[in-house]
């Protein structure tokens, strides 16, 4: 039977928004007795009772974790991820509900958790690995790993608070990842640190899950969730959706992100940016012009864009980002028009752009965002469409003239022998 390294029974969270602590005791006591104070909480997502408004930021969470599974915690931004992981870390504690932790937990949430910024980063990782449970003989036995690990040796003795965002949080996973924990717990904190380091960062998770060690790890990187989890916990306004094998997880997530409906029509609640220039129209077709999201292997994809400028844009970038099954982005575009950036006029602008399609059959999204000559959003959109790329003929010949090739993109090869 297998023994479960974490246990999260009816686990919710409750926060307290507006105004805090500007009430003496007294008044505070007061209100309740007089009952102008909160009586209950309600059940639904935010409730405001008096002056005073309060969110459930998770709400009836219940799922186990067996030792040794790699638990990938997957959702959009305000999901609950983050508090999930403070709570299991025990940072804060649950509103209702219980946590049951078995052996040693070791957490990386944020950028420097648990160091002083002026001690030095040999003076910190005594203190770092104090506070996540290390005597002083044990820190000792693995400081010149821990320092080679995460890169630093030149700066080891300088003050943290001299450190970029980048050293510090390589650091801070070094002394988590060699504490030998039970349990492992890291939030996206990772996407600071540069690719290299990223990849040292997956392959110790890996050797720690193999060792027989509990893992949960949060990113919005769907290639490396997948390639780390086996498993995948989906949370979703606070409230669990989807807890099943990592491919089905990610399939589920992919499907609850907000897209442009079949009209082309773009949501006017969605997206981000200063929306001086707004999206209101994205449609998907083919060369001939018949709209449609399922593209032939070779056929290209054509993209008919209509935005909507609040005044006069000069040197404007339409950038558009073709993206895999798994988040990875697979073609990055940037359209140029007048020798530099792009004019739009105050109003409606209609633009149409066809990509070259080597994609192999699969699923794909496509992200696209205007921004202003410096640089700033001025609408952006994530995962807005989804296309499919299909075999052009029945067999693998007729399909890939240039042969079968793993991965997203196929390319042409041409082998010259001497």
């Amino acid at each position: 039977m297998a023994i479960n390294a974490l246990e999260i029974k009816n686990v919710s969270k409750m926060y307290r928004l507006g105004e805090y602590n500007l009430r003496t005791l007294i008044r505070d006591a007061g209100r309740r007795i007089s009952g102008r104070g909160p009586a209950r909480v309600a059940e639904n997502d935010r409730t405001v009772s008096g002056m005073e408004e309060y969110v459930w930021a998770l709400k009836d969470i219940d799922f186990n974790v067996p030792q040794g599974q790699v638990l990938g915690i997957i959702g959009k931004n305000g999901a609950g991820k983050s508090t999930l992981l403070k709570l299991l870390s025990r940072i804060t504690s649950p509103t209702t509900g219980s946590i049951q932790v078995t052996g040693r937990m070791a957490s990386l949430l944020e950028v420097g958790t648990g160091f002083h910024p002026d001690l030095t980063g040999r003076e910190n990782i005594f203190l770092n690995g104090a506070i996540l449970g290390m005597n002083r003989h044990e820190i000792r036995q693995r400081f010149d790993d821990i320092v080679e690990f995460s890169g630093v040796a030149k700066y080891i003795d300088t003050p943290v608070k001299r450190y970029s965002s980048g050293m510090t949080v390589r650091l801070g996973f070094a002394v988590a990842a060699h504490l030998e924990p039970d349990i492992l717990v890291v939030d996206e904190v990772l996407a600071v640190g540069d690719i290299e380091f990223q990849e040292k960062c997956v392959g110790k998770m890996r050797d720690v899950s193999g060792q027989g060690r509990t893992v949960l790890f949060v990113s919005h990187n769907m290639g490396t969730v997948r390639s780390l989890c086996q498993r995948g916990v989906l949370l979703s306004r606070g409230g669990l959706v989807c807890d099943a094998g990592i491919d089905e997880a990610i399939e589920k997530y992919l499907q609850t992100t907000k897209r442009v409906s079949g009209d082309g029509i773009v949501p006017t609640d969605m997206g981000s940016g200063t929306r001086e220039v707004v999206f209101h129209k994205l449609i998907l077709a083919a060369r001939n012009g018949e709209h449609t999201d399922t593209f032939k292997f070779h056929s290209p994809v054509c993209l008919m864009v209509s935005m909507t400028a609040t005044r006069d844009i000069t040197n404007a970038l339409l950038g558009i980002q073709v993206k895999s099954a798994t988040n990875e982005i697979v073609q990055d575009i940037v359209n140029r028009y007048d020798g530099f950036g792009l004019s739009l006029k105050e109003g409606e602008n209609n633009l149409q752009l066809q990509i070259e399609n080597r994609l192999l059959p699969g699923k794909y999204y496509i992200d696209i965002t205007v921004a202003g000559a410096n640089g700033v959003p001025l609408h952006s959109l994530e995962s807005a469409l989804e296309f499919t790329v299909i075999a052009a003929g029945e067999t693998d010949d007729d399909s890939y003239p240039f042969g079968w090739t793993n991965g997203h993109v196929q390319g042409k090869a041409i082998w010259t022998f001497n």
